[in-house]
Parts: C-alpha cells; structure tokens; sequence
C-alpha cells in the first residue's frame, strides 16, 4: 500500500463509488474524485487521475490536519459515500451523491464537506481534463461562487461548478481555499448543462437545492434496495452488490456496463487493460438472473426490451448476435489506444473502445436464453412477436454451434473449439425447448431436440480427457479452465456425476488456491495476449456454488465468507486479486458482484434446507 501512494497512485481498492444510472464517479477514500465521465459511462473522462496522475484530472477536497486516518463509507442501503478525516484537531466529512434524473444531460455530482469538530481549513481544486485528457477547455466565470469549462475538443462538453464560498481559476482550474467551524457546511456542485445551455437545472438557493436533493436521492435508493425479496444470511454484502449492479445500469436504455472504468490494469506494469464500459450480452444475462433472484424485475423488463431492441436493429442476415454493443446499441467499438496517458502504475496502453466487440463468441447465445427463461417463469411472459425473433438465433445455434470461437475469456489467438462455448450452445437449446413447451410456441422439434442431445454427447465424450481425469478447455487441449465449473451450475450435468467430480477435483489441483481461482494457467494456455494476471474473483464465487451444488456446504459457507474479506472496504470488487490481495482490473466490475449474489443465494437456501432436516 505504501509503494502504491508512493507511486502516486493510491490502490483501486481505496475508491467507492457514486452514480446517477447515467454515469459514476470513483471517489477516493483521501477525498478526490479520480475518475468520472460525463455525461454518460461511455463517454469521455473529465476526471482521469487515476490513469495519469499529472494528466488525468481530478476534483479534491483537503482538510489541513495532521497525523489523518480516512474512513470511507456508504450510508446503509444507499449510494451516498461518506469520507471522514479524522485527526485530533479536527474532524471533517465529506458526502458524495449523484441525484438521479431522467435526462442524462443534467447530470450532477454534489460535494458537501461539513466539519463535525475543530476549526480547520480546506482546498479545493477542480481540474477536468476534456476528451480522456486529449482536449484544451477554457474556463469563465460568471461571479465568484460559478466557474463555467468547456471543452475544445469533439466532445463539446460543458460542465459549471458552484459553490457557496468564492471560487478562483487559476491555470484553467478552479480553486477554493475557505475555513470552516464545527456544524458548518459548503457544497460544490459540478453540473454537464443539456444542450450546450448555461442554464442551471435548478431554481432553488444551493443550499437547498443540495438538501432537496440528498432526500430525494437517499429516499430512491432506499426505496428501490427495499423491494429485494432477498432475506437470507449476508444481507448486506448482497444488498451492496445489487446496489453496485443498479448503479451500473443505464437507466435510458436499460443495459449494463460490465464495469465503470477502463484501463485499469490486470497486471501492474502489464498490457491486460481494457475497456469495460459497454454491455456485453454475457455479463447483462447473468447480472439479469442475478436481479431476478433479487425480485427486480423491473430491470429485467427494461432489459429485455434493450434486446429485442438489438434483434430489430443490429442482427444481420445471418442472425448473429454481437457479443458486445454500446449501452445505447451501438455495433461499433473501435478499439483506441491512448499513448499520452502513462497508465495506472504505469500500466501501459490505456484503451478506449474493445477490438473485441466482432469476435465469435457462441456462449452468448445460452446466457441469453437462460436469463429470458428465467424472466418469463419469474417475471413476465414474453409476447408471441418477442419469441419470433428469438427463433432465428437458435436455429443459427443448431447450424453454427461445431464452429471454432475466442471463447468467453475473448483470447486474441487462434479460435478453438471451446468446451463452454459448446456448453452454453447446448444452454440455448435447452431453454429454447423448455420455453417453447411452456408456453406452446411453434419450433421445430425434431431439428432442435436431436441437435441437443448431438451437443450433449459430443461435450460428454469429446472434451473429457482419461489421462488428466478432466473435462478440458477446448477439444484435444491438456489444459483446464475455469468457466467448466459452470457446467453443473447451468445443469449441463449433475455436481454428483463421477466425472465432475473428478473435474472438479482437478481444477482444485491447478487452478484454486483455498478460495481464489485463476480462470486458467497461463503458461499452459496460449491466449494471444503478453503478461499474467490475477486471481478471477467471479470464478472464486462460481467455485463455491460447485461445492454447494456438490454436497460440500460446510467448505463453500467458509470460503464463500473468506472471500468476503477480499472486498474491499466499502463490499466493492474489481475484476482480480492480485498477489498480495490487492484489487486490480477495472472497478467495480459487474460480474464479480453477480457472482457474490448467485453463491449466496445458492447457500442460504441450502443451509435452510439442511437446518429443517
């Protein structure tokens, strides 16, 4: 941690974070928001300290005190962060909240420091940095409590920061040096104007604009956590978690990010660092099973129509699903790399865009099935007009699903013939089926029904290797991988069959260190990407649910509750834990928290069927 702030950049793990289902900011536990953009998750940063901390950009709040511990927390069943600093000459807070509106052009970020004992003095220094640092801006102000930027560059953004003590632009930024006594507050707010107007969203004196605006917004989030049909053990942590999924949810359309950030690395000083600010068809199925467990079916509908909204507009006339689109639907990701950003720690390039948004990814395609059989048994029936377009896509499945892909994990090296893949295109299938038998849709049962079992029987017997007492990564490897221990979880096969067992056994020898699992060794398996990587904290919650599944409930409780002490200090997860149980990738990353709901649901409900008998 020392080499981390030494370096100047302080850990992932030290940030929470706050949005408005439009955007987020990540604040750190010190008091600086080190990325935001604005105005919505894709597009360009303001803030990006974080990724460069000379060129970035950031929004601090200082208190002078000496000898300071931070605490960071969020008011229960909320989204509104507090940071505290605590020092025996004084005691400061910080809140931090997004209210939520329904445009997302008037988006605002409010900062309110109060001090709770002592006199002390506080900075602020507000530096955007346009167009992910690429931009010039020029800065206005209007009077001494309203500092106007805007951008020079293709973003056009313009964004207006008030507050109640006087503001100062030097350099381009906007700076504050002011002294507050116990119980007094000031409030910063940075607003994106819609439309390129100066206009401010708000009639209201600030003060009361900012605490109209934290009632409202704490009276949403409660409101909305309280509609969880979920009342089992670890509440918290998975309320937290279903917190974390809405706020990465975009409330125009529907659809979820996979993270809040991009090109935070996989590795410190290594390659891995992507670009997770899009949807990617997988991680949205799974973050809609896991809010349907959750009761929140409102967000599966919303879902749902994004889908059908894809099938109108984008599948081509192969009837292929994109594995991945912009939040609002967008087919092209260009993939960008950023070379005036020096990176996290260094960690070099920074991307924006995905090269991997036209890869073949066949899994896809069960995720999706799954999570739409789950809504119309838990949710709501899907219409005639909905399953017509789902038709086509399966019938693609039953042609296409021998092909070669780049997997769920999307290497950069040669396609293969994927085990999870095939799994998940036996998924589609057997949803398709289940589906069209519930409701007595029209689909052709001969050709479907033999291409399930010609699937089954192929992975049975075709991916299971006798020397290594395995099913394997992809036909003919001698390699493992950790997205199989899906197979039981999707009831491809039963956790009590001989082969799992030994599978996952094996697994367990080469993959799993007590609660952490690697997705697979990558000085066995050639991804076409350089540099190692961390532990995947979502296959360590798929490892669990195995073991629950399997009969083994005492080991998944402990390690399922070991694993909750790898979060970080608000219940957050990046993508990885790095080798001293760091977080590392980008954060807060989706599927991590999906998998911590799923494996606490699967366990909760069988510690209450093994305390009843």
């Amino acid at each position: 941690m020392k080499e981390h702030i030494a370096s100047g950049y302080p850990p992932i793990e030290n940030y929470g974070v706050v949005g408005n289902l439009h955007t987020v900011a990540l604040v750190g536990i010190h008091g600086s928001i080190d990325f935001m953009c604005f105005p919505r998750f894709d597009s360009p940063s303001i803030f990006a300290s974080l990724l460069d901390k000379n060129k970035g950009g950031s929004f601090q709040i200082t208190p002078e005190l000496d000898d300071v511990d931070h605490k960071q927390m969020y008011l229960p069943d909320t989204n509104i962060l507090l940071s505290r600093f605590l020092a025996y000459d004084g005691m400061v807070e910080i809140t931090d909240f997004m209210p939520v509106r329904e445009i997302e052009q008037e988006c605002v970020l409010i900062r309110k420091v109060t001090v709770i004992r002592g006199e002390v003095k506080l900075k602020m220094n507000c530096a955007p940095r346009f167009d992910y640092a690429r931009a010039d801006h020029e800065v206005s102000q209007h009077d001494e409590n309203e500092v106007v930027f805007t951008s020079q560059g293709d973003d056009g953004t313009i964004c207006k920061l008030l507050s109640d003590v006087p503001l100062q632009v030097e350099e381009k930024d906007a700076k504050a040096e002011f002294t507050l006594k116990e119980k007094e507050s000031v409030h910063f707010l940075l607003i994106a104007l819609s439309d390129g107007s100066r206009e401010l969203p708000f009639e209201d004196q600030l003060d009361a604009f900012v605490d109209k605006s934290f009632t409202e917004t704490l009276n949403y989030w409660k409101k909305w956590v309280g509609k969880s049909s979920y009342k089992g053990r670890w509440m918290d942590m998975v309320h937290r978690s279903a917190l974390t999924l809405k706020l990465l949810t975009s409330h125009d359309f529907g659809s979820p990010v996979a993270a809040a950030t991009f090109g935070l690395p996989e590795e410190v000083g290594g390659t891995r660092n992507w670009d997770y600010r899009y949807t990617w068809i997988r991680d949205a199925a799974f973050t809609m099973f896991a809010f349907i467990r959750l009761g929140f079916n409102k967000e599966v509908s919303n879902f749902g129509r994004w889908v059908l909204k894809q099938f109108e507009k984008n599948i081509d006339e192969e009837h292929k699903l994109q594995l991945m689109y912009s939040i609002s639907g967008e087919s092209e990701l260009t993939e960008e790399e950023l070379d005036h950003l020096e990176g996290y720690r260094q960690s070099r390039p920074v991307r924006i865009g995905n090269g991997a948004y036209d890869q073949k990814q066949l899994d896809i395609y069960g995720e999706l099935m799954d999570s739409i059989y789950l809504f119309d048994k838990y949710g709501e029936p899907i219409t005639y007009h909905f399953w017509e377009k789902l038709v086509p896509l399966i019938n693609y499945v039953c042609e296409h699903w021998q092909d070669t892909d780049h997997g769920i994990w999307e290497i950069r090296a040669e396609q293969v013939e994927f085990l999870y893949s095939r799994v998940m295109c036996w998924v589609a299938l057997d949803r398709a089926i289940r589906l069209a038998e519930k409701r007595s849709f029209p689909y052709d049962w001969d050709y479907w029904r033999s291409t399930r079992s010609k699937i089954f029987e192929d992975v049975y017997y075709n991916f299971w290797d006798d020397e290594l007492q395995s099913f394997v990564q992809y036909k003919g490897a001698k390699t493992l991988d950790a997205s199989t221990l899906l197979m039981p979880m999707v009831r491809f096969i039963s956790p009590y069959d001989p082969r799992w067992r030994k599978t996952l056994e094996a697994i367990e020898k080469e993959l799993v260190t007590e609660t952490l699992v690697y997705r697979y060794n990558n000085d066995k398996s050639d991804d076409g990407i350089e540099g190692d990587e961390g532990t995947f904290s979502m296959c360590s919650f798929w490892y669990v649910e195995c073991l629950c599944r399997g009969g083994q409930l005492e080991k998944a409780r402990l390690y399922f509750e070991k694993m909750l002490g790898y979060a970080n200090h608000l219940g957050l997860y990046a993508e990885e834990i790095g080798l001293r149980g760091e977080q590392l990738g980008n954060f807060p990353q989706a599927f991590t928290h999906l998998g911590l709901i799923s494996a606490a649901f699967t366990l909760n409900r069988a510690l209450e069927k093994a305390k009843k008998s």
